[in-house]
């Protein structure tokens, strides 16, 4: 457990800075809204697109790791959608808050594989993702659209992250490379992408409207942080995965909601405050579910 809080530790503590950066000095809102856009639409795309192209890899050695990833990912959507036949759930609220049950903060989730298993563990969780973005996207907009009455097939087809993974396997599937100087050059930019990802997941901190639904708060982030690791556990343990895939599987499933999951509520129409509250509590949770879900791990499979 001390090694698993060391490994994480730095991650965490590049949230804090973000957050005391953002509260306590000029550097306030307007530069970290700035700073999203350009890790969301430049920076994050570029270290995806590098991290699958620079390790290739044969789909059906990893099919049981990515199997692993979409089974957690449906498991959430199910029980998120569940919880809309609750007695005395508001709708507007569920509209908003569901999709922080089942989505993932990908900057987090990048930095801490690579600390679990170097550029290896960047390509299997990049793979993952380039799976479970697109159905995280879709299964998070649609209660919202159908709540709201919109369409959302456009923000799907331009969404970055589903561009640049998609992009990448095509890359290795023709069989393509990148010359050095542009590898080189592409993979620097990527670097840059997750502590200033991790830093604006700090800026961004903040306690909503959570008073308004408190039973479905607590249900979601008991889905988010108990139901999803556990069931990752049984799932890689049951399917004989090699120890590093079992770690990168279980930190994606006990990974902290998406940050940008604010975002869509808010451009949809959604109950910004409340989702806001549920992704600081699911940061906050994040910091000791984390190491205790990769301890649990260590338990089962000794």
């Amino acid at each position: 457990m001390p090694d698993l809080l060391l490994l994480l530790l730095p991650d965490f503590l590049l949230i804090v800075c973000g957050y005391l950066i953002c509260r306590h000095t000029p550097l306030d809102r307007p530069i970290w809204d700035g700073a999203e856009k350009l890790v969301y639409f430049v920076l994050f795309p570029v270290l995806l697109f590098t991290s699958i192209v620079r390790n290739p890899q044969r789909p059906g050695e990893l099919l049981p790791l990515a199997a692993s990833g979409v089974a957690v990912v449906l498991l959430g959507v199910g029980l998120a959608y569940a919880l809309r036949r609750w007695p005395g759930v508001d709708a507007h609220l569920h509209a908003s808050g569901a999709q922080t049950a089942f989505r993932f903060n990908s900057y987090i989730a990048l930095a801490l594989s690579e600390r679990l298993a170097g550029t290896q563990g960047l390509a299997w969780i990049a793979l993952i993702m380039s799976l479970c973005v697109p159905l995280c996207n879709v299964a998070a907009v649609w209660p919202l659209a159908r709540h709201g009455g919109q369409g959302y097939a456009r923000e799907l087809l331009r969404n970055p992250l589903i561009l640049a993974t998609a992009g990448g396997l095509l890359f290795n599937l023709l069989g393509l490379k990148l010359p050095e100087l542009a590898m080189n050059t592409a993979t620097r930019i990527g670097s840059a992408a997750l502590p200033l990802g991790l830093m604006a997941v700090g800026a961004g901190l903040r306690l909503g409207a959570l008073r308004e639904g408190p039973g479905l708060a607590a249900a979601l982030l008991a889905i988010r942080h108990a139901v999803l690791p556990l069931a990752a556990i049984v799932l890689v343990v049951a399917l004989g995965l090699p120890p590093a895939q079992q770690a990168v599987v279980v930190a994606f499933a006990a990974m902290p909601t998406a940050s940008s999951a604010y975002v869509l509520a808010v451009r949809m129409g959604g109950h910004g405050s409340y989702v806001a509250g549920l992704i600081t509590v699911s940061t906050l949770i994040g910091m000791a579910g984390l190491p205790l879900a990769l301890a649990a791990l260590q338990a089962v499979s000794r």
